[in-house]
């Protein structure tokens, strides 16, 4: 989510989080069940699916079956006391972008600190034992400031994505706008920045790039990213395009060796009819089948931001490609 956006952002996110009902069982999983937006990995847990989204102290939901979803409420009882000095216009504590992964006996999750308008951000980290509100240990204890980013910097701290990868070193791409998008190394021990001046790694730009993705399949790393413009309604021209490296710290190329810190992509997914504006995908393993997990505006629903599962199959070389 890009804070350049100023005032008309904050009047869409009034209408972001009103409450939808159960979707259809004829509709594809997810698709209209649950209004979002920047919506995290999907994890399976306890008997149920667990997906977080930009909203007041950042929103959570619950499902059994990818079709209805419950609203939780915030996932953060109250906001950390470093928030406001960080963004002190930012008086409604919205948090934008979470992801969320779990290290060992405890889940993280990472979220984005922001004004908007500016890059005076942080992404910042919060644990918990368990997912679940109604478990008596359930309790996300804020760890503070992963990685900030003030007006000096040619990069906005928001838009986390977390990847555990396959040697147990964990990692975190991020960015929004300004010099594009970032890699930074994480301790899996703590889940914070590795060390305080730990490199940062430039990983794509473009002029209108945010919302990273970062996966590994195979012996690829891939990094999804969004171009164009979110929070508009029917008239957003959000798009994810794809890039892949043998090294999580790159570069990453396309199908036509065009490098993604120099405008590359391969195109992904884009509208389609009221299938407005994709972004912020994330990958379900579920059943042996693989999906990909995107909000889009919904042109059917007056455009409102809405969480939709597609079928993810892979091409012969290796490309991800949405089926359904």
């Amino acid at each position: 989510m890009n804070p350049r956006r100023g005032p008309l952002l904050l009047i869409l996110a009034a209408g972001f989080f009103a409450g939808a009902g159960p979707a259809s069982a004829a509709e594809p999983p997810g698709r209209r069940s649950l209004r979002i937006h920047d919506p995290s990995t999907i994890v399976a847990a306890d008997g149920a699916f667990w997906i977080f989204g930009t909203g007041k102290r950042v929103l959570s939901a619950k499902s059994t079956d990818l079709l209805a979803w419950t609203r939780l409420g915030p996932a953060l009882t109250e906001a950390p006391a470093w928030a406001g000095a960080i963004a002190p216009g930012n008086k409604n504590a919205h948090y934008w972008a979470p992801d969320v992964i779990k290290i060992g006996d405890r889940y993280h999750l990472y979220y984005s600190v922001s004004e908007f308008g500016k890059n005076t951000s942080a992404i910042a980290l919060a644990t918990s034992p368990t997912l679940d509100p109604s478990a008596p240990d359930h309790r996300w204890i804020d760890r503070g400031i992963v990685i900030r980013s003030g007006a000096s910097d040619d990069f906005n701290a928001i838009d986390p994505s977390v990847l555990l990868d396959a040697d147990g070193r964990l990692w975190m791409a991020f960015g929004s706008f300004w010099g594009g998008l970032f890699l930074v190394e994480l301790d899996p021990e703590t889940g914070l920045r590795l060390a305080p001046d730990s490199a940062l790694h430039h990983l794509a730009d473009s002029a209108e790039i945010e919302a990273p993705t970062l996966v590994r399949r195979g012996d690829y790393h891939y990094l999804f990213v969004n171009e164009g413009l979110c929070c508009r309604g029917k008239a957003s021209t959000y798009r994810i395009r794809v890039g892949r490296s043998r090294v999580v710290t790159g570069p990453y190329l396309d199908d036509q060796g065009r490098d993604l810190r120099a405008g590359g992509g391969r195109e992904f997914l884009g509208t389609s009819g009221d299938f407005i504006g994709p972004g912020h995908p994330t990958i379900l393993h579920e059943n042996g089948r693989e999906w990909v997990a995107v909000h889009f505006y919904d042109g059917s629903h007056d455009g409102q931001p809405t969480l939709a599962l597609r079928r993810l199959a892979w091409t012969d070389d290796g490309w991800p490609r949405v089926v359904d």
